[in-house]
């Protein structure tokens, strides 16, 4: 089922509600999945909206922040595995931002019911290339990055 929504624009309902969206990511164009929290009844929350246009707006600041949370994580991450002393190839020795945004591609944005936080509750899917299996999530409450782990985390 398909239904034209004023602000999420023409979406699908298969387990969910979802469509394919370009977004604009540190200046390339890139194709996402976009996903939202709902019945299939089409109806969806005041805050669902709200979240999703707020951080639409507030773009490109969004991915400055998500850029430097996920250097942070990568490091971290790479250190509790042990391979800032142990050689991996999945995990070089990466410093700049410049270098963590070649490890990473942006592959969705979730909406999911606006009741679950207090505020606008937005997750980002990323694939990145030091763990394919389970990829990389990004969790953002009015639109500041409040956690950063695994994919799941945004879903």
């Amino acid at each position: 089922m398909t239904t034209k929504n004023a602000i999420f624009g023409e979406i699908e309902f298969k387990t969910g509600w979802s469509r394919v969206i370009i977004v604009n990511f540190f200046e390339h164009a890139t194709e996402v999945d976009l996903i939202i929290d709902g019945e299939e009844d089409g109806q969806f929350d005041e805050g669902q909206y709200r979240a999703y246009q707020s951080l639409l707006n507030n773009w490109n600041d969004v991915q400055q922040q998500i850029l430097k949370s996920v250097l942070t994580y990568y490091q971290q991450k790479r250190n509790e595995l042990g391979f800032d002393i142990e050689v991996n190839n999945n995990y070089p020795l990466v410093e700049t931002t410049n270098e963590i945004l070649k490890m990473i591609s942006i592959d969705g944005i979730v909406v999911p019911y606006a009741d679950i936080y207090d505020g606008r509750d937005i997750g980002i899917t990323f694939n990145c290339s030091w763990d394919t299996e389970n990829g990389l999530g990004i969790r953002l409450l009015n639109e500041k990055v409040t956690k950063v782990g695994y994919q799941d985390i945004a879903i």
